[in-house]
């Protein structure tokens, strides 16, 4: 938000409203239509796709300072595309469509920002595809502790605050595989778990069963 002008942040803070959501709640449907964006401020969010089966494919972990609903913004339906909820107490900004599509057009800097964001989604949601798809259990877990210490802790020790169902379902395995790489792991001391806290003791050993899968 720093490329916007004192007068379009003006016109974005009088169109914003904030709302907290607790752990578990759902933030936006997918197929619904497509009316706001909401923007992270703190918390962390869980996005996914739902099929018929009741089964949830999580395509995207996002912590604060991140836009849900970016990619039905171009999207002649103007639907969601994936659902959102929020994995921890989480508290988000909500602007409608219009008022965002037309910062777009009046700030080029700021509409390069939102291309480049919606690229680097697009990257990732590729990414989750390519390990649920051509890894195997070790290195699709492996994926995910490296995303959280990477990308949502940003330090290889971090709290443990998602739990192992909510673990397995974005690694997609079963509850009883994430426990028992957990054991493996910590065995082969490539992982601390104390506290409530993980803590990856070898970084690089990691970072190579998930390149290797």
């Amino acid at each position: 938000m720093e490329l916007l002008t004192s007068q379009e942040l003006e016109l974005l803070d009088s169109k914003m409203v904030e709302v907290s959501y607790r752990k578990g709640e759902i933030i936006c449907k997918q197929g619904a239509p497509a009316t706001q964006l909401m923007i992270v401020r703190d918390g962390l969010v869980k996005i996914y796709m739902e099929n018929n089966s009741g089964e949830n494919l999580v395509l995207h972990i996002m912590p604060e300072m991140n836009i849900i609903g970016l990619s039905s913004l171009f999207e002649g339906n103007n639907i969601y595309q994936f659902s959102a909820q929020a994995y921890l107490d989480t508290r988000v900004q909500v602007i409608d469509m219009s008022t965002f599509k037309q910062l777009i057009r009046s700030n080029s800097s700021f509409s390069l920002k939102v291309i480049s964001l919606l690229a680097e989604y697009n990257t990732i949601i590729s990414g989750r595809f390519y390990c649920l798809t051509q890894k195997q259990t070790y290195g699709r877990f492996a994926d995910v502790l490296l995303c959280l210490a990477n990308r949502i802790y940003k330090q290889q020790k971090f709290p443990l605050q998602l739990s192992r169902k909510e673990l397995a379902e974005i690694a997609g395995m079963s509850v009883e595989s994430v426990a028992r790489i957990l054991t493996r792991f910590k065995e082969e001391e490539l992982i601390e778990l104390e506290c409530k806290h993980l803590n990856i003791l070898d970084y690089n050993r990691m970072f190579d069963i998930s390149q290797k899968g």
